[in-house]
């Protein structure tokens, strides 16, 4: 795993160059320090900036911090401030990558957004370099004391009723939010559940203001975001880059058949398309890009992710439980040169009743990709009904757990 920039209109940001760990030290020389200001003053700079969730969803940030701080005062309860580094996604790096490299820049953000909210205690979750983290914060000394939480290693771990149940004590399993995190979630307490990306850029919008943020990106999305990008021959890198980027500086389409858009929640997008998109924040996902070879199956790959997505489900509603193993089965029929039966028919109809009815968007995502599938391999889909296949390598593109594959 590597990280890398793209050389185009502007400087790094949240990774320095050279891939290497920064120690606190190093942190404070290279962004200064840092002042938290008045909470209200800061709420209005982090509206005045555009920043948005890197998580996925790309919901404004000062909106969500400022519903947090809301519901503290309306219930009389401290907030709690969960920082997501449960990066569940297999094909993400991006998470990982910034702990490893930038780890007080997020711990930075943290203390921010517990200043925003008014939080007096804060945890960070992560699947792995759990003991690096706790010897960064142990060199820190921070108003608000941070615990890191090492979370399951599963899909569903960052999900935010998932991981407020895990860090108060219970399993990480989605729940039915009414009402939702931000008004009860750790030990009952208004919680933010954040991703680790945006708080690290939080901390550069309390350090360098709303104006200096905006000077990457577009006007409608100011700010540069980090991207996980799969190539076939390449070790997989991250890379930082601004939204408004063309998608062809990040990501090879040139004798590709298609990308994979936002990670396994995402959209197979045909490479021709793929090569006239900007990096956009509506439909990043969990920021991955992955270039897939004409000489590779799209359907073989689909059918693992698939796989992987309906195993690692809650199984604690029907569309998970029932509609993604059938959703899944069906699909590897397909993606298996020869008769498809009604399985193309199947597929489209239980895709309706699954999305929109799950305790989560777990569904919904899964049905995303599955219907991007359906429609960016069609050429493979007829192939594969008359017993071919165009694929000559079988070498697969996207990383699925071994147990699982």
């Amino acid at each position: 795993m590597t990280a890398t920039f793209p050389d185009l209109y502007m400087s790094p940001r949240l990774l320095a160059p050279g891939g290497a760990p920064a120690d606190l030290t190093t942190h404070e020389q290279r962004y200064g320090p840092l002042s938290y200001g008045d909470p209200a003053a800061l709420l209005r700079t982090v509206a005045a900036s555009g920043l948005t969730g890197r998580g996925g969803a790309a919901f404004p940030v000062h909106r969500k911090l400022a519903a947090v701080a809301e519901a503290g005062r309306r219930t009389g309860r401290a907030p709690v401030v969960v920082a997501n580094g449960a990066e569940g996604e297999p094909a993400s790096r991006k998470d990982k990558t910034l702990l490893a490299l930038s780890p007080h820049l997020v711990l930075d953000g943290v203390q921010v957004a517990a200043r925003a909210v008014g939080a007096d205690r804060a945890h960070l979750a992560v699947e792995d370099g759990a003991s690096y983290l706790e010897s960064a914060l142990a060199r820190r000394g921070d108003p608000v004391a941070v615990q890191v939480v090492r979370v399951p290693k599963r899909f569903l771990s960052g999900q935010a009723s998932a991981l407020a149940q895990y860090v108060g004590g219970g399993a990480a399993l989605p729940a039915h939010q009414d009402p939702p995190v931000r008004e009860r979630g750790v030990g009952r307490a208004p919680t933010l559940v954040q991703n680790v990306e945006t708080l690290a850029h939080l901390a550069l919008v309390a350090r360098y203001g709303a104006d200096w943020f905006r000077t990457a990106g577009t006007p409608a999305q100011p700010g540069s975001a980090l991207c996980t990008v799969h190539e076939p021959g390449r070790e997989v890198r991250v890379v930082e880059a601004p939204f408004g980027m063309p998608l062809h500086r990040i990501v090879p389409v040139e004798g590709m058949s298609a990308v994979l858009l936002g990670g396994y929640h995402g959209t197979w997008i045909p490479a021709a398309e793929a090569a006239q998109l900007p990096l956009d924040a509506t439909t990043m996902g969990a920021g991955v890009l992955a270039a897939l070879p004409a000489d590779r199956c799209g359907l073989a790959e689909t059918a693992r992710v698939l796989r992987h997505l309906a195993l690692q489900s809650a199984g604690q509603c029907g569309p998970c439980l029932n509609g993604l193993p059938r959703i899944a089965a069906a699909f590897r029929t397909l993606a298996t040169p020869g008769p498809q039966g009604t399985d193309r028919a199947d597929i489209a109809r239980w895709s309706g009743l699954v999305e929109g009815r799950g305790a989560c968007h777990h569904p919904d995502g899964t049905i995303r990709l599955v219907r991007s599938a359906l429609t960016t391999f069609t050429a493979e889909l007829d192939a594969h009904a008359r017993g071919l296949c165009t694929a000559t390598d079988p070498t697969p593109l996207l990383p699925v757990p071994h147990e699982e594959s």
